[in-house]
């Protein structure tokens, strides 16, 4: 007897990751994919969330809704970005349960780790030093996130799983001049440089802080293949107190290196001059990732081809706002 097709609802599909999760659900063939907008249903608001899953009777949830931004967004509004987080976690997680759903994967990020964590850095790390200040509102809402799905997995018996992804970028990223992450921030600046025949552009910080940067679509493939993992498969490679698992490549760049890299992608001829006296923030963060191989799954796309990929997607977006 064939299995019914599962309602997947993809909270936050219209962010980088959530669309990237649709993009991949459609391509393999799933049709029963249930999406809200902000307007239509605002997360943090626990009875709003109640009714919705009252009503749609979900399968699975991919839970990606979330604010995100880089340093100057959360230095600058760090009482929304733990405020935020916090409700819309607790309110989909409890609402979940409560709705009967069958699985759910959280969204977190590699800012829950420790500052100074050793590299590569393992689940088992979590809370094992201070976070990096910057962005630590943010982190502690991710960690609660986590064990918010731990919790209730020990306490109910709920199979709520958790990923955290490293540094994403792509189709449907953040442009914005101030509170964007690092690549599509530097992707517009270089972009408007070109544009506007500037001989140089700076660069926040030393240029020495290694990163590590992943396609947001083979991240939606390991969501969706985390998704699908049996129970018995799942629960083989975590632990009951770190049952979250890394998403990344397992390799790393400095932003010297990436900086330069995007510039050629784009096109930018100039100088690149880099501002030391602005906070470089973690000096480096590189996932340990053999969690994720075990099960079976390996990033695909190389940084070149995923820049170049993502610059066609910043092109096609500034030509779409220009006809509207």
């Amino acid at each position: 007897m064939d299995h019914p097709e599962p309602r997947i609802y993809v909270a936050g599909h219209r962010g980088l990751v959530g669309s990237a999760i649709v993009r991949t659900l459609r391509a393999r063939g799933h049709t029963h994919i249930v999406t809200r907008t902000h307007d239509e249903l605002e997360l943090t608001d626990q009875d709003a969330v109640r009714a919705f899953f009252r009503s749609e009777r979900i399968d699975q949830v991919y839970l990606a809704a979330a604010r995100v931004g880089g340093i100057h967004a959360n230095n600058s509004y760090p009482a929304q970005f733990i405020y935020d987080n916090l409700m819309v976690q607790t309110n989909v997680v409890h609402e979940a349960w409560r709705a009967g759903v069958g699985r759910l994967l959280f969204l977190g990020s590699s800012c829950i780790y420790p500052r100074l964590a050793p590299q590569p850095i393992r689940e088992d790390y979590l809370m094992e030093g201070g976070l990096e200040p910057t962005n630590e509102p943010y982190a502690v809402a991710k960690i609660a996130g986590i064990k918010l799905c731990e919790s209730y997995n020990r306490q109910y018996g709920t199979d709520f799983r958790s990923v955290m992804p490293t540094n994403l970028y792509g189709p449907g990223d953040n442009y914005h001049p101030e509170n964007s992450h690092v690549i599509p921030a530097l992707m517009r600046r270089f972009h408007e440089a070109k544009t506007e025949g500037a001989s140089e552009v700076v660069i926040w910080g030393s240029g020495k802080p290694m990163r590590e940067f992943m396609y947001v679509d083979d991240m939606a493939a390991a969501c969706v293949h985390v998704m699908n993992l049996a129970p018995e498969d799942y629960a083989a490679n975590t632990e009951p107190m770190h049952s979250h698992i890394n998403v990344g490549t397992g390799t790393d760049v400095s932003i010297h290196e990436l900086a330069h890299l995007v510039g050629e992608v784009v096109g930018f001829e100039g100088r690149i001059v880099f501002d030391a006296s602005k906070p470089d923030g973690t000096p480096r963060k590189l996932l340990d990732v053999s969690r994720l191989r075990a099960l079976g799954w390996s990033a695909r796309t190389p940084l070149r081809e995923g820049l170049r990929r993502a610059y066609d997607a910043y092109l096609a977006a500034q030509l779409a706002d220009v006809a509207a």
